[in-house]
């Protein structure tokens, strides 16, 4: 039982994600701030669980599997991969030190705005970003404190344990045990064997507290977690992409399983999406059809399916990625919290349309933008390293990386990358071979 303080907050942040599903929720903000006791909060939230959507909400959003299959319209494009084992292996190890590089770029300044990190970098003479952040500012934001020293320019010394990179490891784990045809229940006793509690957040925090409290598989994404279209998902869902090379449906089917244990429409749509990008990264490296293969996997109504369409658009109408962040930030896309999936992931296709096909580019302004800053790096990284394999990688972003990341799941404090990768490539060829 959450204690008071905890429940208000759920509440609270409950009442917003009903509004932005749709449901209307006048009047509900005021009977929160009156409310004292947990018995009144607990009505509250019962009443807002039970609400229908507004009649004239325009998206359809469902989270059963076959509803979504139902509410795809887009084309998927013709891909097939055509690298040797060897080629596959490069490009598995590229997708997992672009992950790496991204994430460690952005670590440093996660949750930060666009403006508060350009401030920061013009006070180190460092704008543009053309490499890891620097360490010192003559300008830091105020109340802001100065990024993590130890993932900055000049002090990275292999890659440091973030959750970005925890689950993609988890991932790996998971289908090394299950293989192709693992459960959504079997990723949930993965997660209670091997993840520390203390260092989920958000959706994923709440999922694992309702596996703990042994509540039903149904219930265990839903029970007191307005979080359930964060980004969490997003950042699991690069492994599936990883499995399933050229295959984007196989890839959005992997997520789907590992996202529905914490999240719920938008939230499931954007780990699909992002696994489906880049299982087509393998086969492609147009970026357009990358995205296609992306929507194909997704409801055509959704919010996540209008919100790429706008990237897109903006893209044909402005002038500069910062041009297009402007645009993004002042649309119903830029008013969701900073950890949302919807904004995120519009910050990575910003990257992506604009930086393509130039790593350090895509990159810098998948973090300079602000917001969810390791998330986006990490996923715009792993989709271009996928797409160009190691070779191709820039050796300032990989070198200090030493072929090192820490991880906090139990048994798996240190690995090697290019192992991972080795790893990655035994279930590659498991997950496509007709037998398994």
């Amino acid at each position: 039982m959450p204690s008071f303080s905890t429940l208000k907050q759920l509440v609270r942040d409950e009442i917003n994600q009903r509004t932005e599903e749709g449901a209307q929720t006048t009047g509900f903000l005021e009977r929160w701030q009156l409310a004292q006791h947990s018995e009144s909060l607990w009505q509250l939230y019962r009443e807002l669980c039970a609400l229908p959507l507004r009649d004239d909400f325009p998206y359809r959003e469902p989270t059963n599997r076959e509803a979504i299959h139902a509410e795809r319209r887009v084309s998927m494009p013709l891909l097939a991969c055509s690298l040797s084992e060897e080629e596959l292996l490069d490009h598995l190890y590229g997708a997992w030190l672009g992950r790496v590089a991204g994430c460690m770029l952005g670590k440093p300044v996660e949750g930060w705005t666009h403006a508060d990190i350009r401030r920061y970098l013009e006070g180190a003479d460092a704008y543009p970003l053309t490499d890891y952040f620097p360490p010192e500012s003559r300008t830091p934001p105020a109340g802001i404190p100065q990024p993590y020293t130890f993932c900055t320019k000049g002090h990275i010394y292999g890659a440091e344990r973030d959750d970005d990179t925890d689950y993609t490891l988890l991932g790996l784990l998971l289908f090394e045990q299950h293989g192709a045809a693992f459960s959504t229940e079997q990723v949930g006793t993965l997660w209670l064997q091997r993840l520390p509690a203390h260092l989920t957040y958000t959706a994923e925090r709440r999922a694992y507290i309702n596996l703990l409290n042994e509540l039903s598989l149904d219930e265990v994404p839903l029970y007191l977690n307005p979080y359930r279209e964060w980004i969490g998902a997003r950042i699991r869902a690069d492994f599936w992409g990883y499995v399933s090379p050229g295959l984007p449906e196989q890839a959005a089917e992997f997520a789907y399983r590992d996202a529905t244990l914490s999240h719920g429409k938008n939230g499931v749509y954007s780990a699909m999406f992002t696994a489906a990008m880049i299982a087509a990264a393998f086969a492609t490296q147009d970026i357009e059809q990358m995205i296609q293969a992306g929507l194909a996997q997704i409801p055509a109504q959704s919010r996540e399916a209008a919100m790429v369409h706008d990237c897109l658009r903006w893209r044909r109408e402005c002038r500069d990625w910062q041009e297009a962040l402007r645009r993004l930030l002042d649309s119903p896309w830029g008013q969701y919290h900073w950890v949302h999936a919807l904004p995120n992931d519009a910050l990575v296709l910003n990257a992506l349309l604009w930086g393509w096909p130039d790593f350090e580019h895509v990159i810098t302004i998948a973090v300079m933008q602000g917001m969810d800053t390791d998330c986006n790096g990490a996923t715009a990284g792993s989709l271009w390293g996928a797409a160009f394999g190691a070779h191709r990688l820039p050796l300032k972003w990989t070198e200090p990386l030493q072929d090192q990341l820490r991880s906090a799941l139990s048994g798996c404090a240190e690995n090697r990358i290019s192992e991972l990768a080795q790893r990655s490539l035994k279930q590659a060829i498991r997950a496509i071979s007709p037998q398994d």
